[in-house]
């Protein structure tokens, strides 16, 4: 323990011992899963960062070690503990200088956010030095002012190479390609079984597996247009979930950015037609079912029926409205009682 203290004394990395944990020192090999929570601060004590707080849930972060993660001192600091062990690192400021774009991606993933999201297409340190906000005020000032930092670390699990599922990003380019349509297959397993929430969750991480891989592509090229070919069906497939999820508004604009590539998409045409009609857009609603009869007609009774549910959705609506103002201008109408509610009122 006392040896183990001093390289990392060398190497600028100060080591308090909290909770010793149980059992012997795992042996750490690449490909090992570890999975801890952490508590990063200044050294004068600020907390910056909490994994049992962050986005009002208590996750823990998971690294599998080997696969050159960013703040690569985590990885250092790791391989010095035992299961269940609770230990502080203070370290310098050398080993988390790209901290602050760590935290970004982790804050981001807490709240469902692309974890890189208002990262630009350079490396960390290019990054670092440039002068773009990273959304987060006490990030922004770590970023202008680099100094050592504080991580309480609290190891929960080592799992060895091959005992666990790799995660997404934890694969190789090729294995998240061949990931892929089993991702497909399942979503629509999930699907027909009404588990739509599910079913939405595996079509998203489909997308966004093959969204890396597209971003490694010139647009345009043979690979890129083979990767957007395999986005598109499950994009429809995760629309569809939305609309019967009431997300009406995120449709029309997956819908849109689909059919300005896809000028002929009658399944894009379709369902963005549906939500017009859901969010009372009559006139784009009537538009897109016009041209889903042009691209296919023998899609003209499924057109009509849902052009009746939209006319009657709209003549209730308009009977409504003409019943709730009724009276509203009639000045011979009974004067309001004070229990009256103006439907004026928010």
């Amino acid at each position: 323990m006392e040896e183990e203290a001093r390289k990392l004394l060398e190497e600028g990395i100060v080591k308090k011992l909290i909770s010793p944990g149980k059992g012997e020192q795992p042996a750490f090999p690449n490909g090992t899963k570890v999975v801890f929570h952490y508590r990063t601060s200044l050294c004068d004590g600020t907390v910056l960062d909490d994994s049992k707080t962050m986005g009002g849930c208590c996750k823990p972060m998971e690294l599998i070690l080997g696969k050159k993660f960013k703040l690569a001192v985590w990885e250092r600091v790791v391989i010095t503990m035992r299961e269940g062990e609770i230990s502080q690192y203070t370290c310098d400021t050398k080993d988390v200088a790209l901290y602050p774009l760590v935290s970004q991606s982790l804050r981001n993933i807490s709240v469902g956010k692309d974890p890189l999201e208002g990262q630009r297409h350079c490396c960390g340190i290019a990054q670092i030095h440039s002068h773009h906000s990273l959304g987060h005020k006490d990030l922004d000032q770590l970023q202008a002012s680099p100094q050592p930092l504080v991580f309480t670390i609290e190891l929960v699990k080592v799992l060895p190479p091959g005992s666990f599922q790799l995660d997404v990003w934890a694969m190789t380019d090729k294995e998240k390609l061949d990931l892929v349509p089993q991702i497909h297959e399942d979503g629509n397993k999930l699907f027909k079984q009404g588990q739509i929430k599910e079913a939405t969750e595996k079509y998203y991480n489909g997308i966004a597996c093959l969204k890396n891989l597209q971003m490694k592509e010139h647009p345009g090229d043979e690979a890129w247009v083979k990767l957007d070919s395999m986005i598109t069906p499950l994009l429809l497939n995760y629309c569809q979930c939305l609309l019967l999820q009431g997300q009406y508004y995120e449709v029309i604009e997956h819908c849109s950015s689909l059919i300005f590539k896809y000028e002929n998409n009658v399944k894009a045409f379709y369902k963005r037609a549906k939500a017009h009609a859901a969010v009372w857009n009559e006139v784009e609603a009537r538009a897109d079912f016009a041209k889903v009869l042009v691209l296919d007609p023998s899609l003209g009774p499924s057109v009509s029926k849902e052009l009746r549910v939209m006319e009657e959705k709209i003549r209730s609506k308009e009977r409504e409205d003409k019943g709730r103002y009724k009276g509203l201008f009639d000045y011979n109408a009974p004067e309001a009682t004070a229990t009256t509610v103006s439907p004026f009122i928010i």
